[in-house]
């Protein structure tokens, strides 16, 4: 009698990830949030620039900077998304939208094992890593030609990383 209450409650416990999910969810609306609103102030820059003859001081970094700031947080908001769509799957129950949807669009965000959740974030985050490296490489001054080789050499790694990342893929 024991070892089957001790069972149940030790099965029922799994539901404490749904904590996980729920905010992992809200985290995703918010940055979806905070990136939409950077994207719309991208919109009003340029807006003022047409309309008011606004021309602020190193517009095309800024507005540049900005989208892949915001590109960045959506790529996390991402992340999110699909940790809160595989926590719920691997340890609640499976999505019957997702299960009952056809087409490649619902296979995206159903996740069947812990590895393949991992890889699918590991995917994204490193995609947040070349969009960040990108969003720091226009705001860096170069002072030579070794600098301008270290530079050359990370993106180098950067574009062989991505292929064996998605080498596995085919």
């Amino acid at each position: 009698m024991f070892e089957r209450f001790f069972e149940n409650a030790l099965w029922n416990s799994r539901l404490f990830t749904l904590l996980a999910v729920i905010f992992t969810l809200l985290g995703a609306i918010i940055l979806f949030i905070v990136a939409s609103l950077d994207i719309w102030h991208v919109i009003t820059l340029i807006y003022d620039m047409i309309f008011h003859s606004a021309h602020p001081e190193n517009l095309h970094e800024d507005v540049v900077s900005e989208i892949i700031g915001a590109i960045d947080l959506y790529l996390i908001a991402i992340v999110l998304l699909i940790f809160s769509f595989g926590v719920y799957e691997l340890f609640v129950s499976k999505i019957d939208a997702a299960e009952e949807a056809s087409g490649d669009s619902s296979k995206v965000l159903q996740i069947h094992s812990l590895d393949q959740l991992k890889d699918k974030i590991a995917k994204v985050i490193v995609m947040v890593l070349v969009v960040n490296f990108f969003q720091r490489v226009l705001h860096t001054d170069y002072n030579g030609a070794l600098e301008m080789l270290y530079f050359s050499a990370s993106i180098l790694l950067l574009a062989v990383a991505l292929y064996f990342l998605h080498k596995g893929d085919h």
